[in-house]
């Protein structure tokens, strides 16, 4: 087990570094690119409204629930904001995206493994990791901000209408605090991680695709691995990212 984790560590690495030196090397191939970002970009787009706006309202009226009891109901806003930001917003996103484009990535490419449709483009001259991976790679990493971002406002906006019009609190107080006790910071800390998570998703993917068994099984096996290994190296990652953006941007 520790020397197939250490060898899938290896080849993920090498990997990374096929997909850099192709993206300075050879030309970007802008009709595959266009066509991932619109799947991984716009199509995602419902799941992460309904994934962001759920969770800031839930959290909202948990926390509004227990800082009623010690007059602190205004507070709920600053906290969820930061929440939403730091923490919510960037891993909800991703596990979501680690479950519908990580996989969809494995199964593409294994089925394109299985069919020998990879064998057929190295027969054309044409790389896979140039006209496969690299747009599937960008369109992952740069779509996955651009969510988070979107999931981290409509979990503010969310959180906003649960406390104020719903729970009755108070509007301008809601608004002075979450302005004042939230930075710029939390902002960028939550889009870093969004980079690194958008960068998981899409080499787990591509990994876990281009290594996959023979047959239907084999297909099955890596989409489902593409999904599980992705969602539990997001959340293994996020604890250690947190201690270090806490100590390159402390409070």
């Amino acid at each position: 087990m520790v020397l197939g984790m250490v060898r899938s560590t290896g080849e993920v690495c090498f990997l990374f570094l096929d997909i850099v030196r192709t993206l300075f090397t050879r030309p970007l191939r802008w009709r595959q690119f266009l066509r991932q970002m619109y799947f991984v970009g716009l199509r995602s787009q419902t799941i992460i409204l309904v994934t962001g706006g759920f969770s800031g309202a839930v959290f909202t009226a948990q926390t509004l629930f227990r800082f009623r009891e010690l007059g602190m109901a205004t507070a709920t806003g600053p906290v969820v904001a930061v929440a939403m930001c730091r923490e919510l917003g960037p891993v909800l996103c991703a596990l979501m995206l680690a479950g519908r484009v990580g996989s969809s990535i494995a199964a593409e490419l294994s089925t394109m493994r299985l069919t020998e449709q990879l064998d057929a483009l190295r027969a054309l001259a044409v790389p896979p990791v140039e006209y496969l991976l690299l747009p599937r790679f960008l369109a992952v990493v740069l779509s996955t901000p651009l969510l988070v971002a979107l999931s981290m406002a409509i979990g503010i906006a969310a959180s906003w209408i649960v406390a104020v019009p719903i729970m009755e609190v108070d509007g301008a107080y809601y608004i002075s605090h979450m302005t004042q006790y939230m930075e710029p910071k939390d902002v960028g800390i939550g889009l870093i991680k969004a980079c690194i998570f958008g960068l998981i998703i899409a080499l787990v993917g591509i990994h876990k695709g281009l290594n996959a068994g023979q047959g239907a099984e084999g297909v099955g096996q890596a989409t489902t691995n593409a999904a599980v290994h992705a969602s539990l190296i997001v959340l293994i990652s996020n604890f250690f990212f947190s201690f270090l953006l806490n100590a390159i941007f402390p409070a």
